[in-house]
């Protein structure tokens, strides 16, 4: 039964992009468990608690992304094996610096935000504004965690850009 009115065959690219943002945030979710655990140093207490709060928040998106998968009708991937083929994001290294720790995370979330815009992109086409709307969140709370990550990797003696009153857009 198509309770959900949409053209199931519209939705097939969604989920599958779905799936991968699944493996990516499962691949994701590990690597900030392993940062968490072994951040040594004068930002331990800082980043200890700050890769608690990202792998709580990625562990409620893992299951909300398996859940849209299943409210779509579909079985949501579920082996590691199979998350490890599709997924961009990488393992890392145990034993690296907390500045390379804050730097791979940078570039873990320009693949999960890369990801997110297919799903977008895909459930526009599909007419699924239950999936953009979740996925258009993550997007915001995601930009939102890089911008303080990378704020946390300047010097206090960086600047932003700035824009002149008169400047045009």
């Amino acid at each position: 039964m198509n309770y959900l009115n949409m053209n199931n065959e519209k939705l097939i690219p969604v989920v599958s992009e779905l799936n991968i943002l699944l493996a990516e945030y499962h691949m994701y979710y590990q690597k900030l468990r392993n940062f968490h655990w072994n951040i040594i140093g004068k930002n331990f207490f800082d980043l200890h608690e700050k890769f608690e709060d990202l792998y709580g928040d990625a562990r409620t998106k893992i299951d909300e992304i398996a859940e849209r998968i299943l409210t779509l009708q579909y079985h949501p991937i579920s082996k590691y094996s199979e998350y490890l083929q599709i997924a961009k994001i990488q393992e890392s290294d145990s034993l690296i610096s907390d500045k390379e720790m804050v730097e791979i995370l940078l570039g873990d979330h320009g693949t999960l935000l890369s990801q997110m815009r297919k799903v977008v992109k895909n459930a526009d086409e599909a007419t699924d504004e239950g999936t953009i709307d979740l996925i258009g969140a993550y997007i915001r709370e995601l930009e939102k965690s890089s911008w303080m990550l990378n704020a946390w990797s300047k010097s206090t003696a960086d600047t932003l850009k700035t824009m002149e009153v008169n400047e045009p857009a």
